[in-house]
C-alpha cells in the first residue's frame, strides 16, 4: 500500500493515517485510487471498483443505526493503518464531515473537539447540521491502554 498523496480531502489524523474524504458527484480524477470505501447514502450506492461498505446515511441527517455506522467507521479507520480509506456521501461535506469527525475521536481527539478539528483539516463547512455535532459531541472519548 502506498499512503494517500498530501492534498485535497485527504485528512492526516494525530495517530498518523490518512482517509480521503469526498462527494460521489465529483469524479475520483487521477492518482492512486482507494482500497477501501465507506459510503454514507439514503440509498445502496453502486458498486465500486475496490472493496466498500454502505452506512444507510439520509442527507442531513445522522446514520440510521448509529452503533452499527460506528462500528463501521472504526473498522474503516483501522483499515487506514494498512490501506488506503476513503468515506464519502453525495456533496462529501455533512454526512462525510461527520464520519470523519467520529473517526477523529477514534484517533483521540475530544468529542467536544472534533468538529472543528475536520473543519480546521477537511472543509470549514464539514459537520452540517446541529443534529450531527450533537452526535459527535456524544461520542465516547477513545479509551487510552495503560
Amino acid at each position: 500500500m502506498s499512503p494517500w498523496p498530501v492534498g485535497a480531502g485527504v485528512v492526516a489524523f494525530p495517530d498518523g493515517r490518512t482517509i480521503r474524504g469526498r462527494g460521489l458527484r465529483r469524479s475520483v480524477g487521477d492518482g492512486p485510487i482507494a482500497e477501501f470505501g465507506v459510503y454514507l447514502l439514503g440509498h445502496q450506492p453502486e458498486p465500486m471498483p475496490w472493496r466498500s461498505v454502505w452506512i444507510e446515511w439520509p442527507d442531513f441527517r445522522c446514520p440510521r443505526d448509529r452503533p452499527k455506522a460506528m462500528a463501521t467507521l472504526a473498522e474503516a479507520f483501522e483499515r487506514a493503518a494498512v490501506e488506503r480509506v476513503e468515506v464519502a456521501c453525495g456533496g462529501g461535506r455533512g454526512r462525510t464531515g461527520t464520519a470523519l469527525a467520529a473517526m477523529a475521536v477514534l484517533s483521540g481527539v475530544a468529542p467536544a473537539d472534533a468538529v472543528g478539528w475536520v473543519r480546521e483539516r477537511y472543509h470549514p463547512r464539514a459537520v452540517e447540521t446541529p443534529w450531527q455535532r450533537r452526535w459527535v459531541k456524544q461520542l465516547p472519548p477513545r479509551q487510552h491502554s495503560a
